[in-house]
């Protein structure tokens, strides 16, 4: 892969964009564009053209590797915006590539040959641990994704700290299955194998990820909250089936289960009777539902991303696998801090990692200091002198330190989301083009530890009186719940869906019943919304849109 990125010309310093679902081209690209000097860039599949564009435009890709005809089209809609975008590689598909602009993953791969060795000896030499290895774009403040840059010595010393803290072996194996373009991914499935020689097995399509658990039967696994929800859905709904005997067996074994395992997460030792009935509760329950759902191997689980509800950890608990909360962000190259064995307490994401300092502001919020650290934003020296002072990263998340040094998040002082399946949404963008609709007023996007992105919305009272008339609504009607208001509305939000991605897309919404008002708190003196206090004034609204 370097190879044939230096036969097209590919300088030091290069970016390759990737565009894909999960498979070993991807990792292919990832790791041959930073062997070659340069950096890949991923790109989500779900990203609209513009999306695409922005990517491939911002980090200057001079090659675009991106999975099949669907994602070539997104790259061909923008490519007159892209001037440093040189050639487009189609992973799979002959007929996407049946073009002179575009080529095959074998036509691309065949252009590698070994005249190129010498050349490639001579930049691996050259690389050093602050060389620019991987760019990860994240969502800013503003909707406008930032180019984290990290470095080489970033990966390594990151990936060594996990290493060394989990005991990762040759032997282990993992799925991947979460994007790629997320550094959380590549940190578990492409640069901690690398590290440890462990095999990755990639999963079919998102829909089969279950199938494929139970077949790979992976010995570390990284899940974001909703990953682990839909396996505890799955669990409970099994449960609910069971007759009222097998139910009162599982509770049984479950809270065995939970005793057991908190002796390893506090490292206290267990006595001889609480390990005589872990090795019945074991043969008749646990070791039963973890085999069922792939998990009989597991040695290893981490939550992160988001939160997690502690009832998701203490079934899992119960079940024997213990899953270690983990704290980081793209800008620390993914953990900062991790729950481990022997250092667990829930409800927190755990101490620190070796090396890696972290302190509290006089406001609450979590600095960061360490080898993993990154370089900055890509072409952005305001935002990465705002993000970093004297080698100490600013979160922009709250967070308190308890006596023993756990950290336990409280808050963000930004306002991105970060939906339960850890993807991170930046509101203020939506709300604005919702407001752009005209019969709204106001739009507070939400979405934070859930699902999917919903909405809040208020009525333009002009306009929603001038749409009444034209179209024979009675003067004293409920207009924020008229079935003909609330169509029209819906046109508007499926038009403001169309610029964004599928997880930033408003799956549902609320009409409420009144403005926002300055005396009830819900605005400030210069009219802004008060995110916080909208959203516990109408929890019960909030609540109803995603219980359905």
């Amino acid at each position: 892969m370097a190879r044939a990125l230096i036969a097209l010309g590919c300088e030091p310093g290069q970016r390759v964009g990737v565009l894909g679902f999960n498979r070993p081209e991807w990792a292919e690209s990832l790791l041959g564009a930073m062997a070659a000097g340069g950096a890949a860039a991923g790109i989500y599949t779900t990203s609209s053209p513009e999306q695409v564009g922005y990517v491939l435009r911002h980090s200057r890709a001079r090659v675009a590797v991106v999975e099949n005809a669907d994602q070539l089209a997104k790259v061909d809609a923008v490519r007159g915006e892209l001037p440093d975008l040189a050639h487009v590689v189609v992973m799979e598909g002959a007929g996407a590539t049946a073009r002179p602009d575009a080529m095959s993953w074998r036509d691309f791969m065949a252009r590698g040959g070994e005249a190129f060795e010498p050349e490639l000896d001579k930049r691996l030499a050259a690389l050093a641990p602050d060389t620019l290895a991987s760019l990860i774009y994240t969502s800013g403040t503003t909707g406008e994704p930032k180019a984290v840059m990290l470095s080489h010595g970033n990966l390594f010393e990151t990936v060594k700290l996990s290493v060394e803290t989990f005991d990762l072996k040759a032997t282990d194996c993992a799925l991947s299955y979460l994007p790629l373009a997320h550094v959380a991914e590549q940190m578990t499935t492409v640069h901690t194998p690398a590290y440890t020689g462990g095999a990755v097995y990639y999963a079919e399509a998102p829909e089969k990820i279950a199938d494929n658990l139970r077949e790979v039967r992976p010995t570390i696994f990284f899940g974001v909250p909703r990953v682990w929800e839909r396996l505890y859905d799955g669990i409970q709904a099994k449960l609910r089936a069971a007759s009222p005997r097998k139910r009162r067996l599982a509770a049984w074994a479950f809270g065995v289960g939970r005793r057991y395992v908190a002796c390893e997460l506090e490292g206290r030792r267990r006595g001889p009777g609480l390990a005589a009935q872990w090795a019945v509760a074991q043969r008749l329950v646990a070791a039963r539902v973890r085999r069922a759902i792939g998990f009989d191997r597991l040695r290893s689980a981490s939550s992160g991303a988001a939160p997690i509800a502690r009832e998701v950890l203490e079934l899992f608990t119960g079940l024997g696998i213990p899953i270690y909360e983990v704290y980081g962000l793209s800008e620390t190259t993914g953990p900062m801090t991790w729950n481990q064995p022997g250092r667990t307490r829930l409800g927190t994401v755990g101490p620190p990692l070796p090396s890696v300092e972290v302190r509290l502001a006089d406001d609450g919020e979590v600095l960061a200091r360490g080898p993993n650290v990154f370089m900055g934003y890509l072409d952005d020296p305001q935002a990465t002198a705002e993000a970093l002072e004297d080698g100490w990263l600013a979160t922009g998340d709250l967070g308190v330190l308890d006596e023993d040094g756990y950290l336990t998040i409280t808050g963000r002082k930004k306002n991105i989301l970060i939906t339960s399946g850890g993807k991170n949404v930046a509101p203020e963008g939506i709300e604005k083009a919702l407001k752009q609709i005209e019969l709204l007023s106001e739009a507070v996007v939400i979405g934070d530890g859930r699902r999917f992105v919903a909405a809040l919305l208020t009525l333009n009272e002009d306009a929603a009186a001038a749409f009444a008339r034209a179209h024979g609504i009675a003067a004293d009607a409920e207009l924020h719940r008229d079935p003909q208001v609330l169509a029209a509305i819906e046109r508007g939000v499926e038009e403001v869906n169309r610029r964004y991605s599928r997880v930033e897309s408003v799956r549902k919404f609320r009409v409420l019943p009144r403005q926002l008002a300055l005396d009830q708190d819900e605005l400030t003196p210069t009219l802004k919304v008060k995110r916080r206090v909208v959203q516990e004034r109408w929890a019960e609204l909030i609540e109803e849109m995603y219980a359905e």
